[in-house]
């Protein structure tokens, strides 16, 4: 194996798949990859003026990044044991309402159902599947309570839940991915750094915006997500917020799930200002900025 990279240079043909295509960037590769082919890579990369680095965690972050990556990792086995309790109620003619709520509280019921409608044997296999998702249902309170308990000890995640939709889970998981924010120079940066922002396709004089990027940690999007949903679901929050200006006059124009996502870029982009000025949020600052267009 070997180091490779592209660098910045004039307008060259660029090889690939056995065609030759017009490209603002030259290709280069160097096999046989040792230590000193790795300290070579390095000293060339750390000469590009356009590089960026990532800025080393402390032992802090990393293990508060490791609560997050168990505690992720427990709400996905929980969420498979629950669509698999689902699935073979289904293919038992047994249908429940959508939610954990009403599963957990149909369960001692469905347990009971005659043999003819559900087996001796496939009671006993969802009951012990119930048994799992209590016991996760324990590990991810555990977590989610020792992540509680180190955000409201730190500075920066107390300011940051002071954002809407905003917060232990998601104010922890930001200090850990990027600590002060030192790393980004301004919020859109960071939103896309996030994947929160539209996927850009130039060509000539015509600029084409797509889809979101969803490039970066999927982690934290999917969180600000999350939160941003949570917002608009709230419509008594948003003068509070000084957020209603804004989302009654993106619901105009947008449909609601790029609202959600115009919403997460925006909170994203506060939660970095917040942040890395270390300062509370401030609503005023929001009215003020309520006549910017959103993102799309």
């Amino acid at each position: 194996m070997g180091w490779s990279g592209r660098a910045p240079a004039p307008p060259a043909i660029e090889a690939g798949k056995g065609r030759q295509r017009q490209g603002a960037r030259h290709v280069y590769s160097k096999g046989q990859k040792n230590d000193f082919r790795d300290a070579e890579a390095i000293a060339e990369a750390v000469q590009r003026p356009t590089m960026k680095f990532v800025a080393t965690k402390t032992a802090d972050q990393l293990d508060l990044q490791a609560l997050h990556r168990v505690r992720e990792r427990l709400v996905s086995q929980r969420t498979g044991i629950i669509n698999q309790i689902r699935a073979f109620l289904l293919e038992r003619g047994i249908a429940v309402r959508q939610g954990q709520l009403f599963l957990r509280a149909e369960l001692p019921r469905i347990l009971t159902t005659p043999p003819d409608v559900l087996s001796p044997r496939m009671a006993r296999v969802i009951e012990g599947l119930s048994g799992d998702w209590r016991r996760l249902d324990e590990r991810i309170e555990s977590l989610s309570s020792e992540i509680e308990a180190i955000a409201r000890q730190d500075a920066g995640c107390e300011r940051l839940m002071s954002v809407p939709g905003i917060g232990p889970i998601i104010s922890s998981a930001l200090v850990a991915a990027i600590g002060a924010g030192d790393a980004f120079t301004k919020g859109r940066d960071f939103a896309a750094w996030l994947g929160l922002v539209p996927r850009q396709m130039s060509t000539g004089d015509r600029t084409i915006l797509g889809k979101i990027s969803k490039r970066g940690n999927r982690y934290l999007r999917v969180l600000f997500v999350q939160a941003a949903w949570v917002v608009l679901i709230k419509p008594t929050v948003w003068e509070h917020h000084g957020l209603k200006p804004w989302i009654e006059a993106a619901k105009k124009r947008l449909h609601h799930n790029v609202l959600a996502i115009a919403l997460a870029n925006k909170l994203a982009r506060i939660a970095w200002s917040v942040l890395a000025r270390g300062r509370a949020f401030e609503v005023r600052k929001i009215d003020q900025a309520a006549t910017q267009p959103a993102c799309s």
